[in-house]
């Protein structure tokens, strides 16, 4: 506005002219605002589903496992209980499976003395460390999802094969859904499941009960037989060799008698 223009309003008009280019200022600054928050939500969304998902590898070939029932496997009469407390991320928990699993069900699950359930205990590393929540827990929900379609021990096996690293992309609800798809997962039902949130009460509950149990890192093993009516209880903890379940396990048949 010009000094003449100026001198040809009134004080009043001034005002109203001043609060009219205040007013268009904050439009323009509200706009703008508006648009940069519209894009940062917009790539916040958008690009997880653009970012290059890591290639899926196949699981290894593993002998049938005995008996399956969902997340556990051998005779549900066995005189000896074996729970593992596990995370799909954890790589102490990954050399258990690719050293010593293998040994303890040809050893004790397939001759029907022990029956071996696997639970996650996934959150255990985010409560306790702070680190490794989210895709522990996502990847212990596929693998219940998997149970439904009778493939619990084949979505453990491709997970375990396809961890990258925690909290790393191994276990992003695109990449499960390729996990699942390896396996050969009606991938629409699993979807439907994973999407859902069906499993997370179970995983919450396999959390606390690891935490009950006085887990204290994962791998984490409880072993449990009764003697005279009294339940007994031992743990293994961590990845420990062959032979420190050997002990454990063989003091409890001869407890029971077996």
């Amino acid at each position: 506005m010009s000094k003449k223009d100026r001198e040809g309003m009134s004080k009043r008009d001034m005002i109203r002219a001043r609060r009219r280019a205040d007013e268009a200022r904050a439009r323009i600054f509200w706009i703008v605002g508006t648009v940069l928050i519209v894009a940062a939500a917009a790539f916040f969304f958008i690009y997880p589903q653009l970012k290059p998902v890591a290639a899926v590898q196949p699981a290894p070939t593993i002998d049938a496992r005995p008996r399956v029932d969902r997340n556990s496997t051998g005779d549900p009469n066995a005189p000896v209980k074996m729970v593992e407390f596990s995370d799909f991320q954890c790589p102490y928990c990954k050399r258990f499976w690719q050293d010593t699993e293998a040994q303890v069900i040809d050893a004790y699950v397939k001759t029907g003395k022990v029956l071996f359930t696997y639970r996650s205990a996934g959150n255990w590393v985010s409560n306790n460390i702070g680190q490794g929540g989210v895709e522990s827990q996502n990847a212990a929900m596929a693998a219940y999802c998997a149970a439904d379609q009778n493939k619990f021990w084949e979505m453990h096996d491709a997970l375990f094969t396809n961890a990258i690293g925690e909290d790393a992309g191994s276990f992003t609800s695109r990449r499960l859904q390729l996990i699942a798809q390896g396996i050969g997962l009606d991938v629409d039902a699993f979807k439907s499941c994973f999407s859902s949130n069906k499993y997370k009460d179970q995983v919450t509950k396999d959390f606390n009960d690891a935490m009950a149990a006085g887990i204290q890192g994962t791998p984490f093993f409880v072993i449990t037989y009764t003697v005279n009516g009294q339940t007994q209880t031992a743990t293994v903890n961590g990845a420990q060799p062959f032979s420190a379940f050997q002990t454990e396990l063989d003091k409890a048949l001869a407890a029971v008698g077996k």
